[in-house]
Parts: structure tokens; C-alpha cells; sequence
């Protein structure tokens, strides 16, 4: 007897996750509880898997028959009976939550014969034929591939032709002349009927669920969430319950709290006479739960209590699917429940001071990947003049953009560097990759558990749903809302918060933090052990990153302060300098400009440390392109005859710029002339960065402010160039202090491990070094040969796709290649000098799984980008819980260092 694949319900539990993937251990779990769950099986992710490799083996199909005649007995119906049919739903189940990413089909075993036996048992012609024509879509589209609009459009005319706005006001008669139309329609495209036998629509229907693990959304959502492929889709077939029976039925779901704000309330929304799809499609608006409370009461008080002790069984929010059938309520899911950032930080706070969880535990809830969604911007409600819709507040924060209609359009306007606001009826799944790349989202249809609610919270995308005063014209690219016609590329801005769609770009302001992350952090503050620092370049960001709690800057850019608009002509005559006393000149302009920058880091970091790194770029990026000069040039040389003095000295500053571009132009940039080989053949424009760092240190200490000054020396890939280039900051710091006074000031300098070989001769260069900072953007490049701008523009997205990288590695450390020359060199670097300080300043500092990486080999800290501070201090105490503290000498497990010359 082969390995048992498919499972009652009564025969799981929770612990099977893996097994029975998320949706089947919890109707299982629920079972056991007793809580009322229409019953079923669960066909397991190994048999999606195997599936995949030999399609539905007769074995396999068996011993779904066997389970099928066990459910046919509790239920006391058979599936094909004609006269009191069994129904059934089959729905995917994956082990990782990917909400609406997979296919369900409700109502299965209907057919000619079969639905008047359902008329009969019900008494309810018109319910009967509901469920039939509800199948016949459903299959079709999901099973049979036939494009959904085929069906809105007969409905749509079916409607029009009776004066029906509604579903629910076609009678039977009129839902038996769609029935026939969509069986035509089914025979006409999928070039074969619709399958009568009920067991064959049951054995397709599985099929076309385990195919749907494989479609566009749910690879696309996969990779977006970094979900293995090979978890596959468990499958549950469940017995049918009916909330469109009649008045005293419906469908809804339902949150144990408010998943936009965290509050401890029901939260949701119901149809009464629907079916769940009903709700979640958005195809009519519902109503919000606490209504039950008027219309139900006695059911809600049930769910109410059910609700209770779900989330206490399972010690966090859940999201709970439920039918009511002639007043009896069923529970048809539950799992934990989607949230956007705030809400999920306020919940786990709220269940730590409840006793429910740990410090520790609300730690490692939280998605660290979407902390930053929590400083959600807002409207700046005095700039606001026009509102022109309102509708349902479905995901908090702010945005502005142009409007587009089509998740297609959306995504080519973004790629052009357009910002766009989605517009849609409703979204569906097929149009993520539109509401990836929007700044918001507003639909006209649905609710804020539709589709579009729930994938924008997850985003932290601004949304608001159900705004059913807009009409749409896909068509012809417009909306009318009132009398007021939008079309698309007009600028609209929306509130998530409060649910307001407003004329034009109303100006945004930035969140602040909650209390309740103020909180939290402060637990993941005492866990962690990596220190979390901030790369800012200038006094502004400074202050930003303090607010946020960065134990320092990490990363200090000095080229960025050359770009103001009172700098760059001062820098361009540094760079076009013809001899060392023009440059000089421009130098000296350039100094205490520099100084006033560092001043402003000083004091706005006042005890904390601050990196300041050297200048990097190859001089070039500081002038003008060569089309744009000779562009001038011709123009100059049009007007010859109508020039003054003016023209001609421009033309001469322009033939100069062009010279000095033409000499400065490499091949290869990136390993040209940059970093630390600048600062070699041009030691004055260094000389002139270290005096005005040490000044500025020295002016800052003498008012009483804490400089705690580390000088970062880029590029270097040989000990030579960081010894050379040492002792000239060091010569700085002497010559300043002898002419403050005395004053001395501590300082550090180290260097950007960026290059492949420092990572291999690390111990050579740390004989020189107090720090090093590991720059994982370069280190990707040279490490992997990539350009970034070009593999990410031309061939990396080919290499995701076809699973021959597992992530992009310039947005998650490669930990086999990067890493292990990370490792090295620390390994390296400590042997040579144990009180070596090492961190990591890439953009891989605020990446979660990167963060854990460098937790386990034993950095001392990360440096990320600002507003990621929340998500990096989470993600390291994360790391801590996860692995506990790293030994000192962790990163001396790395595999030996090559063998290296000696310096």
C-alpha cells in the first residue's frame, strides 16, 4: 500500500500544515473542536507534486473515490444522485497563505438532470438554477480556459433584456435561458460540452486546481513573497452549504480584528442570499458584519463566540469564511489573518499585555519586510479643495498619481517613471502586477475584503474600494463621477484613511511613529545584539534616522553634498581645473562648504558614531553629458554673428567641458577611475575632505557635542592604497589639531571591503584598518561580474523567472558567494586585529533574510536607508530569537582564506 494522500477532515489537525497545506489543517483542527465545518477530505501537496510529474494516477483517483463514498455516507447524499444530489466545492489549500492566487469551484454535480432533483429537495426553482448557472461559469473559465468576459457578457445582456440591476431579480426561467446560453458558449470555445457525469467534473476540477498552483498570479505572488515552488497546492473537497438559499441565509467573512487598525472588533462583511464568491469578487457591495447583529442576531452572537475562541485556539487574529443556511451557521475557513503593518504591530502588542503571547513571539509575528509600510504618508488636509468620491477606507495611507484603468497600461506607464493610481470596477488576481507598481488603488465595486483590499493592505498600498458614485468607461479611458469626467492621466489623490478620492495632486505628509511601534521596537532593542545604523547624507536625513533609532550613521555619501545647486558649478571648476593652483582655488571654496555639512551630522548625531565615506564616483558623473554639450555647442554655433561677450564665454567654458568629458570618458566606469584610486592620483581633493571633516570635528567638540568620527577610504583592493591614503588622513588630523589649539580628536578609519580581493587579503588590510564596512552593492557586481542597471534591465527578471537565480541578489544577499567572501574577510580581519569592527552599508542592510546573515557570522552592525530602520531593528532581533548571540570569533568558522602574498 502506497503512502495514504488524501485525508478526512476528521483525521488531520493543525500540526499538518505541510501536508494538508494551511486551508486543510485548520478545517481539520476546527473539526476536532467540534465547531460546525461541512465535511470533506483533503488531497495532499505530495499529490499536487506527483501530479505534476504523472498526472492523476489511478491510485490516486481511487483513493479520492474511497474518501468521496465516506463523505457520502456522513452526508447521507451521493454526488450524480438525481434525485437528492451531493455538492461539493473544490478549493486550493496552499502551506504558505496566497490569498485568491489559486482556483475554487463551487457547486459541483449539477447538470440537466441533476438540478431539478436540487429544485426538488429544496423546493426553490429559482435557487436551484442559480447554483447551476453559477457552476457552468465557473468551470468554464477555470477548468475549460474560456475568458470570464464571455459570461459577464450574456449575463449582462440576459439583465438588460428583463430590466433586471440585480443577479438576484432574474427569475428561474430567465436563469435557465443563461444556463442554455453558457452551455453553448462552453461548447462553442473549449470545442467540447460541458461534462454532464459528475464524477468527471469532479476529476477535472481537481485537476484544474493543482494546475492553478503553475498560472501567472501565483507565480508572479510567489516570487514576489519568495514562496518555494516545490510546497505545491493541497486540494480540499468539501460538501456544500448554501447562503443563497433565501432571506434567512448568506455568506461573509469575517476578521477577529480590525486588520487596517489592529482594534479588537468583529470586522467584515456579508451578502445575505450569496454565495462566497459574492463577497470576495466584489461583484455586489456588501454589508459590514455589524449588521448581522440587526438582521441575524442570533447568528452573530454565535460568531461572535466562535470568532473568540478561534483566535484564542490559535493566539492570533484569524480570518474566518462562514455560511449562514436557513439560519445555521458553518464555518468554512479560518487562518491567520492578512494585515497591513500597523494593524499587525498593534495586535502583537495588544496580545503580549494580554498574556496571550511573548515578547518574543510578537517579535517573530511581525513581517519585517513590511515594517516600513507602517509610516504610512497622509493628506495634508489643508491643501484639500475637491473631493470627489468617497468610499470604503480598505487600506490606510495616502498617494497621488495619474489615472489608469488597465493593469497593463499601469505597468508600462511605471516602467516610464510614471506614478499612476489603478482605477479598475474591481481588481482580480490577473492584475497584480498593476497594483504592484501603483501609488494607490480605487475601485468601484466591492468591499474591504474584495481582492483588492486585502492585496493592497498586504502592499501598504493605499486603497479605497466600493466608491460606488464612479462610472467607469474602460473604453474609452475615462470615469464620470457626478458631472465631473476624469481621464486617464489626470491626476487624482486618494486617502486610504478616510476613504476620499480627490481632484489633482493635494499635497502629502509623512506618518509618524505609533506608540505601540515605539514599543515594540523597544522589545526588539533589548533582544538584539547587531546594531542598527542608518546611511544619511546630509543633517536633514540625519534627523530622520535619529527619530527612528539609528545607533549611528553607517554610511555617509560625501559626493551627494556636491550635488546642491550652489556646489556643482563649484565642483565643476575643481574637475576643469587646468593647473593644481586653479584647483586649489576651487578646493578652497569647496572646504568649508564641506565643513558645514559635517558640522550638521555632528550635532544632529551628537554620542552616536558617524561613517563618513570619501568620495567615490568617477569625476565625469559630475558634468554635464557629452550630447548635451555639443547639443549647446550647435545651437551656439547657429546663432554665429548675434553673439556678446557672454556667448563667446560660454562657448569657451562649453569647448573646455567637452575636452575635459571627452579625457575623463572610461570604458567601464565602475572599475575605472573612482573610490580610493581617485583620492591616489588626486590626493589634494582628499586632503581637502579629511581637513574639512577634522575641522568641523573640532569646532563641534569645542561647543560640547559627542563626535564620534569614523573615516571609511572606498574601493580599496590592495593594503598599499589604504596605507598610503592612512597616512595622509592621519597627517590631516595632526596638522588641524596643531592649528585648534591641540585639540585632538579621536577618530577611526577604515575601508569598503567592495572589491573581491580585499574580501581574500582582508588580513593584510586590516594591519591598516580600525574598521571595515563590507559595500554589498559592488561587492554583487564584481563578485557575480553584473552591472546592476544592466542585469536588472536586461536579462536578471529571465533569470528568476527560469529558477536560475533563487532571488536577486542585489536586493538579498547572496550568501554563497557574496557571503562566504564576507566571512572570509572578517574571518581574516579578526585574525589580524580581534577588536576589528565590521558591518555591512548596502542596500542589503535593510533585507531581513540578509540582516539574519549577518547576525550568524558576527557583524557588528547593519546600515540601511532611513525609513527601513523599524523593519532592520525588528529583523535583527528577529536574527537573535532565531539563532541566539554569535560568538565573538563566529566569523573564524568561515573555510580557511586562500593563501596571500605579503605585503
Amino acid at each position: 500500500m502506497g503512502v495514504k494522500q488524501v485525508f478526512d477532515f476528521q483525521e488531520g489537525n493543525a500540526g499538518m500544515k505541510s501536508i494538508l497545506g494551511g486551508k486543510g489543517a485548520h478545517l481539520a483542527e476546527m473539526t476536532h473542536a467540534g465547531l460546525q465545518v461541512p465535511p470533506g477530505f483533503t488531497i495532499s501537496t505530495a499529490a499536487c507534486l506527483s501530479y505534476f510529474q504523472e498526472g492523476l494516477s489511478d491510485a490516486l483517483w481511487q483513493e479520492m473515490l474511497s474518501a468521496l463514498r465516506r463523505l457520502e455516507e456522513r452526508k447521507g447524499q451521493r454526488l450524480g444522485d438525481a434525485n437528492d444530489p451531493l455538492l461539493v466545492s473544490v478549493r486550493s489549500g496552499s502551506v504558505t497563505s496566497m490569498p485568491g492566487m489559486m482556483d475554487t469551484l463551487l457547486n459541483l454535480g449539477l447538470n440537466d438532470e441533476k438540478v431539478q432533483g436540487l429544485a426538488r429537495q429544496t423546493g426553490n426553482d429559482r435557487f436551484a438554477y442559480d447554483c447551476y448557472r453559477r457552476l457552468l461559469q465557473m468551470f468554464g473559465e477555470v477548468v475549460l480556459g474560456i475568458e470570464a468576459f464571455r459570461f459577464e457578457k450574456i449575463l449582462s445582456r440576459i439583465k438588460s433584456a428583463r430590466g433586471a440591476e440585480t443577479d438576484q431579480q432574474l427569475s428561474a426561467d430567465d436563469l435557465r435561458e443563461l444556463i442554455g446560453e453558457y452551455k453553448s458558449c462552453i461548447a462553442a470555445r473549449a470545442d467540447r460540452p460541458f461534462p454532464e457525469d459528475a464524477h468527471e467534473q469532479l476529476r477535472m476540477a481537481i485537476e484544474a486546481v493543482f494546475r492553478s498552483w503553475h498560472n501567472p498570479r501565483a507565480k508572479f505572488y510567489r516570487q514576489l513573497n519568495r514562496i518555494p515552488d516545490d510546497q505545491g497546492t493541497a486540494v480540499n473537497v468539501q460538501s456544500m452549504v448554501f447562503g443563497n438559499l433565501g432571506g434567512d441565509c448568506g455568506t461573509g467573512v469575517v476578521f477577529t480584528r480590525n486588520p487596517s487598525t489592529g482594534e479588537k472588533e468583529l470586522y467584515g462583511e456579508y451578502l445575505i442570499d450569496a454565495q462566497g464568491e459574492d463577497v470576495v469578487a466584489g461583484s455586489r457591495t456588501p454589508q459590514p458584519v455589524a449588521s448581522l447583529r440587526d438582521e441575524m442576531p442570533k447568528t452573530y452572537e454565535e460568531l461572535a463566540r466562535v470568532a473568540e475562541r478561534l483566535e484564542r485556539h490559535y493566539k492570533d487574529m484569524q480570518d474566518i469564511e462562514f455560511t449562514v443556511e436557513k439560519g445555521k451557521l458553518y464555518i468554512l475557513q479560518t487562518r491567520n489573518g492578512k494585515r497591513n503593518a500597523q494593524a499587525a504591530v498593534k495586535i502583537a502588542v495588544d496580545l503580549v499585555e494580554d498574556g496571550v503571547i511573548t515578547k518574543e513571539e510578537a517579535l517573530q509575528r511581525i513581517e519585517a519586510s513590511h515594517l516600513d509600510q507602517l509610516l504610512h504618508r497622509g493628506i495634508d488636509e489643508r491643501a484639500v479643495t475637491e473631493v470627489l468620491a468617497t468610499g470604503l477606507t480598505a487600506s490606510p495611507g495616502a498617494a497621488a498619481g495619474r489615472v489608469v484603468f488597465d493593469a497593463d497600461v499601469a505597468a508600462a506607464w511605471s516602467k516610464d517613471g510614471i506614478k499612476v493610481l489603478l482605477v479598475r470596477p474591481e481588481t482580480t488576481p490577473e492584475d497584480i502586477h498593476g497594483v504592484l507598481v501603483s501609488e494607490g488603488i480605487v475601485t468601484s465595486r466591492g468591499g474591504m475584503t474584495s481582492h483588492a483590499a486585502v492585496v493592497a493592505r498586504g502592499m501598504g498600498k493605499p486603497c479605497v474600494c466600493g466608491c460606488e458614485g464612479i462610472a467607469i468607461d474602460e473604453e474609452q479611458g475615462r470615469m464620470t463621477i457626478g458631472s465631473r469626467i476624469v481621464r486617464e492621466g489626470d491626476w487624482l489623490t486618494i486617502d486610504g484613511a478616510s476613504g476620499r478620492v480627490m481632484a489633482g495632486q493635494v499635497p502629502l505628509r509623512e506618518a509618524e511613529m505609533t506608540a505601540e511601534l515605539t514599543e515594540l521596537l523597544g522589545w526588539a532593542d533589548e533582544i538584539r545584539t547587531l546594531e542598527v545604523r542608518a546611511n544619511a547624507d546630509n543633517p536633514e536625513d540625519a534627523r530622520t534616522c535619529r527619530k527612528f533609532g539609528a545607533q549611528g550613521i553607517g554610511l555617509c555619501r560625501t559626493e551627494h553634498m556636491f550635488f546642491g545647486p550652489d556646489r556643482l558649478p563649484v565642483v565643476q571648476r575643481m574637475i576643469l581645473a587646468d593647473g593644481e593652483a586653479e584647483r586649489g582655488k576651487a578646493l578652497a571654496e569647496l572646504l568649508p562648504m564641506q565643513q558645514t555639512d559635517f558640522e550638521g551630522m555632528f550635532e544632529q548625531m551628537n554620542g552616536l558614531p558617524v561613517t563618513i565615506r570619501l568620495l567615490d564616483p568617477p569625476l565625469h558623473e559630475f558634468l554635464p553629458q557629452e550630447k548635451e554639450l555639443l547639443k549647446r555647442l550647435a545651437e551656439l554655433e547657429a546663432e554665429a554673428g548675434t553673439h556678446g561677450d557672454a556667448e563667446r564665454a560660454e562657448k569657451k567654458t562649453l569647448a573646455a567641458s567637452l575636452r575635459k568629458v571627452r579625457s575623463l570618458a572610461e570604458v567601464n566606469p565602475m572599475l575605472g577611475m573612482r573610490g580610493c584610486r581617485l583620492g591616489l592620483v588626486h590626493p589634494e581633493i582628499y586632503d581637502m575632505q579629511a581637513e574639512a571633516i577634522f575641522r568641523a570635528a573640532s569646532r563641534s567638540a569645542e561647543r560640547g557635542i559627542s563626535v564620534l568620527l569614523e573615516i571609511m577610504v572606498p574601493l580599496v583592493g590592495h593594503a598599499n592604497e589604504l596605507a598610503l591614503l592612512r597616512g595622509r588622513i592621519d597627517l590631516a588630523a595632526r596638522r588641524v589639531a596643531e592649528e585648534e589649539g591641540g585639540r585632538e580628536i579621536a577618530y577611526r578609519v577604515g575601508t569598503m571591503i567592495e572589491v573581491p580581493r580585499a574580501a581574500l587579503t582582508a588580513g593584510q588590510i586590516a594591519r591598516h584598518a580600525d574598521f571595515f564596512s563590507f559595500g554589498t552593492n559592488d561587492l554583487t557586481q564584481m563578485t557575480y561580474g553584473y552591472s546592476r542597471d544592466d542585469a536588472e534591465g536586461k536579462f536578471l527578471t529571465h533569470y528568476l523567472d527560469h529558477k536560475l537565480l533563487p532571488v536577486n541578489p542585489f536586493q538579498s544577499l547572496d550568501t554563497d558567494g557574496v557571503g562566504k567572501l564576507i566571512e572570509w574577510g572578517v574571518a581574516a580581519g579578526r585574525a589580524e586585529k580581534p577588536e576589528l569592527k565590521t558591518g555591512i552599508c548596502g542596500e542589503h542592510g535593510g533585507d531581513k533574510d540578509s540582516i539574519f546573515f549577518c547576525h550568524r557570522v558576527g557583524l557588528n552592525y547593519v546600515s540601511c536607508s532611513p525609513f527601513r530602520l523599524p523593519m532592520a531593528r525588528i529583523a535583527a532581533a528577529q536574527a537573535a530569537i532565531a539563532y541566539g548571540c554569535p560568538q565573538p570569533d563566529a566569523a573564524k568558522s568561515a573555510d580557511p582564506v586562500p593563501s596571500a602574498r605579503a605585503v
